[in-house]
């Protein structure tokens, strides 16, 4: 069966606000510097009005890894819940003027679409004050079977493991694309995620993945080891584990390889999503079947480029940045 798609997102789909603050805004608001936190409705109001003028643009984890990865020329796809309001208009039109097919059905009740308030410190570290919305009505009924099927990687950000519906969804998504001899992927996304979730997510690692996505924080959260130690369990479980360490470069795993990759040199203005750029350039390299190694160059030259300036979405074409590889 031929592919549609190289890479097939599923994930919260969110208007990201990134503002620069420093650290005494952070503190003055109670905003716990460097991670995600989940926030209602009224504390985004408030937050917003608090962060200024900021920029506004298309978010959430798996939708700027597939932002990335048409940027690197692969056919991507998502799937995720917007309601049918403005930002949920808005969100749509982006995707598509990226060339991201989108066409999940508008939610039309219930919360609005999806915000995410992020404040950048002058360190470069984003904190982040996530206003769900309408993402957490996802569920196995949004998922697209022929869309799965037809996609060489379903890629699924566990930023959306929350809901019981959105867990049963990707149990969902992953039996229609395995049952089409398609990869499943996933992204950790954040280690407190990994302490909320962390039986069901050893459960769908084990069962469900075959490419797995996480940074030192997330990966040693996930099996409550040292570094090295959480190395050699994860080989033991998936096809392929995609592990970043920051400035550190990031480490390729496999059942019988380790493949080590330095991190891009760059100036660092903002690290908002470096990690969905990096998994787009893996997952690129991976649906264009080239070798590992070459697979983590992709990963941290997007990187390399999305933590160059605000905002997660690439401002340079990144194909042309790994037409040398």
């Amino acid at each position: 069966m031929d592919k549609s798609f190289d890479i097939l997102g599923i994930g919260n789909a969110i208007v990201d606000v990134i503002a620069p603050v420093d650290d005494a805004w952070l503190e003055r608001h109670g905003v716990a510097k460097g991670t995600m936190t989940l926030i209602d409705e009224a504390r985004a109001a408030t937050l917003y009005a608090a962060m200024g003028k900021g920029a506004e643009s298309g978010g959430g984890s798996a939708a700027n890894t597939c932002a990335a990865a048409a940027s690197l020329g692969a056919r991507a796809a998502f799937i995720g819940k917007v309601a049918n309001d403005a930002l949920g208009q808005a969100f749509r039109a982006d995707m598509q003027r990226i060339g991201v097919a989108f066409d999940t059905p508008f939610a039309t009740e219930g919360a609005p679409t999806a915000q995410c308030l992020i404040a950048v410190s002058p360190d470069a570290q984003r904190s982040m004050s996530t206003f769900l919305g309408a993402c957490v009505n996802l569920s196995s009924a949004d998922i697209d079977e022929h869309r799965v099927a037809m996609a060489a990687i379903t890629y699924m950000e566990g930023y959306l493991f929350d809901p019981p519906a959105a867990q049963a969804a990707f149990r969902h998504a992953a039996q229609v694309a395995h049952a089409a001899h398609r990869q499943v992927a996933l992204s950790l996304s954040d280690p407190f995620c990994v302490e909320r979730h962390r039986t069901a997510f050893r459960d769908l690692v084990r069962h469900d993945v075959d490419i797995l996505f996480a940074n030192e924080a997330e990966i040693t959260a996930l099996y409550r080891c040292d570094f090295d130690s959480a190395v050699e369990a994860v080989r033991a479980e998936v096809a392929v584990a995609a592990l970043t360490r920051s400035q550190h470069g990031s480490v390729i795993v496999t059942p019988g390889a380790t493949h080590l990759i330095d991190a891009e040199p760059t100036a660092v203005l903002d690290s908002t999503g470096a990690g969905d750029a990096y998994a787009a350039g893996v997952l690129a390299g991976l649906a264009q079947g080239r070798p590992l190694p070459v697979c983590g160059r992709m990963g941290s030259i997007a990187a390399a480029e999305a933590i160059s300036h605000y905002g997660a979405r690439p401002e340079t074409p990144l194909a042309a940045l790994v037409a040398g590889l």
